[in-house]
């Protein structure tokens, strides 16, 4: 599935290829709900219903990802309230085991995800994977999203890797499309990056259930 010896930079994604997207989904889709229904006097129904179009209104956005925009937005703290729920945050199956194979490599690898900074370091102090990266990169350090074709031409500014010799792995179909368009020429997607919803059925690019299956 993946060609190693063509390949010399790896770029990997955090929530969803790396880690259990499990979190995250449950962060917003129950945490921030509930917490929002206590403070305004509502249901938690209600405070569903108010929320949805909020969130719909930055996806894909860099705001979306930032946790000082919703903290703002919604009176909450957020990165407090992450902090709260860190014993559920999980690596996802055949993590370590890919990183530690890939860094045996010695191939560059670099952390490149859309989490803001609190997010990150929460995260990367729960799992310890940090000791695997080169380098690692938050859109927030960019100021544009994965999905912003900008992204790309300001991270590769940065790394100075070459296109047809550099490997993204992310869950995001927008992300890799995005990453497709700027000329990266290995991509593979994740097909279940929430442990406890079904796998998906993504026929475009390398499609895997866990990093296992394209592992050094």
């Amino acid at each position: 599935m993946v060609n190693w010896h063509q390949i010399e930079t790896v770029l990997l994604d955090m929530d969803g290829t790396l880690l259990d997207l499990k979190f995250d989904n449950e962060f917003w889709q129950i945490i921030v709900p509930k917490a929002y229904a206590v403070k305004e006097g509502l249901t938690v129904e209600q405070a569903v219903e108010k929320l949805a179009p909020l969130f719909k209104q930055q996806e894909g956005l860099l705001n979306w990802y930032c946790l000082d925009y919703w903290t703002e937005q919604l009176g909450l703290n957020i990165a407090e309230l992450k902090q709260q729920q860190h014993q559920d945050i999980q690596v996802l199956p055949y993590t370590r085991d890919f990183l530690l194979a890939l860094h045996a490599t010695g191939k560059r690898c670099v952390l490149v995800t859309n989490a803001h900074f609190d997010s990150l370091g929460l995260k990367m102090k729960k799992t310890g994977l940090i000791e695997f990266f080169d380098g690692v990169v938050s859109s927030h350090d960019l100021g544009y999203p994965k999905e912003h074709p900008e992204f790309w031409r300001l991270l590769q500014s940065i790394e100075l890797f070459d296109n047809q010799t550099t490997l993204m792995v992310d869950d995001s179909l927008s992300v890799l499309e995005a990453a497709d368009k700027h000329g990266i020429a290995h991509l593979v997607l994740i097909t279940h990056p929430d442990s406890s919803l079904p796998v998906r059925n993504i026929e475009k690019y390398t499609a895997v259930k866990s990093l296992r299956e394209i592992s050094p």
